[in-house]
Formats: structure tokens, C-alpha cells, sequence
């Protein structure tokens, strides 16, 4: 009985620290721009370590429920779509099965006690019950429940951690698709106005090499018509 209370113990009291950690990240932390300084800090100096290290953030900010949103548009921003989208998707993925083991373990009390904040997850798993794989496939595609949350609460149905990861990892897929691809886009965008603009710059240069005839006239508007009888005809006048 000492032992079970111990036990307890140590739980609260880890969960009460994550939960602290949690309130003071999100009220006296700048949380985006940090992770846009984590971003700009793999892109210029992991090189071909960055990938690998965008998806092991993933796992803190999902533990304590920070949106990582920023994390999978910079995926696709820094590494294009092949690879921004592999590092999002598992990252995504290792993430949410980290909180679904802590949720299953430590947290399991804390959990229970807070599922009475969310009386429509009752009939969920009642029905994961008969089809865990496909309900929380559903949950992923059609987010009923806030994400982070999520993870939490399927850890106390009866779900398999194998049916969790593999559902979660298919069902994520496509929103880490489409802010993948919504980055890519936004930097092939950027890319092709700043070569837009290079272009525009360098028409307006003064060193390109444009011929101005010195007889005519600066405050006239200058037509010029090449192989244009008339025009030659008029040069034969003046």
C-alpha cells in the first residue's frame, strides 16, 4: 500500500511539473519565435542532420501540448516536399505516441480525472472498443478533439499502442501534407518574385547597352519602327 502511494505520488508530482512547465512556456515564453529561431538554427547549421532533428522536436511540444504547426510549415519551407514531408509525418508521429505512452503510464489518473471535461469522448470509446484502428483514424481526419489533447485521452481507451501509431501516422499524413505543401509553395513563390525582381533590376540598368540617337529630340516621344519605309524616308529629308 506504501509502495502504490509512492507510486501515485511521484506520478502527481510529475504531471504537476509538466503541467507548471506548460503555463509558463505558453504565458512568459515567446514559444513561436523561438521555434522560428530553432528553424533558422537548423537550417544554417545541422546541415544534413536538420531533418532528423525537426522530428525529435516534435516530441517536447507535443508532450506538452504546444501546437507545432510552426515546426511542420517550416519542414516543408527549409527541405522541400520529399524530405520536409518524411521528417514532419514521423516526427508528427513519434510525438504523438510519446504522449500516448505517458498518458498510458504516469499520467493515467490525471487523464481519467480530466475526462469529465470532455463528456462526448464517452461514446468514443465505447466505440474503439469494436474498432480501435478505424475510430482513431477517424479522430485524426476529422478532429473532433483538440490534437494534443487527443493524444491523452485515446491513451486510456482500450486501442493497442500498434493500432494508435499506425491510425495516427495515416491520419496525420494528410494535414502534414498539406502544410508541407503549402510551405513548398510559399517558397517557390518567394524564390521566383526575388528572380522576378533581379530580372526588373537589371532591365532598369543604366549599363545595358542602349543606343540613343544624339539628333533627336530629348522632349519628344522617341517611335522607333525598324525596317519601316517611312521611317527611312524621313531620314533622307532631315
Amino acid at each position: 500500500m506504501a509502495s502504490f502511494s509512492w507510486t501515485s505520488a511521484l506520478r502527481i508530482t510529475v504531471l504537476l511539473l509538466l503541467l507548471a512547465a506548460v503555463v509558463v512556456a505558453c504565458f512568459t515564453l515567446p514559444v513561436e519565435k523561438i521555434l522560428k529561431d530553432f528553424l533558422l538554427w537548423v537550417e544554417q547549421d545541422l546541415g544534413a542532420w536538420g531533418p532528423l532533428v525537426l522530428a525529435v522536436a516534435y516530441i517536447p511540444l507535443t508532450i506538452l501540448a504546444v501546437p507545432a504547426s510552426v515546426l511542420t510549415l517550416g519542414g516543408g519551407y527549409l527541405f522541400g516536399l520529399p524530405i520536409g514531408f518524411v521528417a514532419d509525418s514521423i516526427g508528427a508521429t513519434i510525438g504523438a505516441c510519446a504522449a500516448f505512452l505517458l498518458g498510458r503510464t504516469l499520467g493515467r489518473s490525471m487523464v481519467v480525472a480530466k475526462l469529465k471535461d470532455y463528456p462526448q469522448f464517452r461514446s468514443v470509446a465505447i466505440a474503439i472498443e469494436r474498432s480501435g484502428f478505424k475510430i482513431v483514424l477517424l479522430l485524426r481526419l476529422v478532429p473532433l478533439l483538440p490534437f494534443n489533447m487527443l493524444n491523452y485521452l485515446l491513451s486510456v481507451t482500450p486501442v493497442s499502442f500498434m493500432e494508435y501509431m499506425l491510425a495516427s501516422w495515416l491520419g496525420m499524413m494528410v494535414m502534414v501534407m498539406i502544410f508541407t505543401v503549402t510551405k513548398v509553395a510559399k517558397s517557390a513563390l518567394d524564390k521566383a518574385l526575388a528572380e522576378c525582381d533581379e530580372i526588373d533590376g537589371s532591365s532598369a540598368s543604366p549599363e545595358l547597352p542602349v543606343v540613343v540617337d544624339p539628333s533627336s529630340d530629348l522632349n519628344q516621344p522617341l517611335l522607333i519602327k525598324i525596317d519601316s519605309e517611312d521611317y527611312i524616308e524621313n531620314k533622307r529629308n532631315q
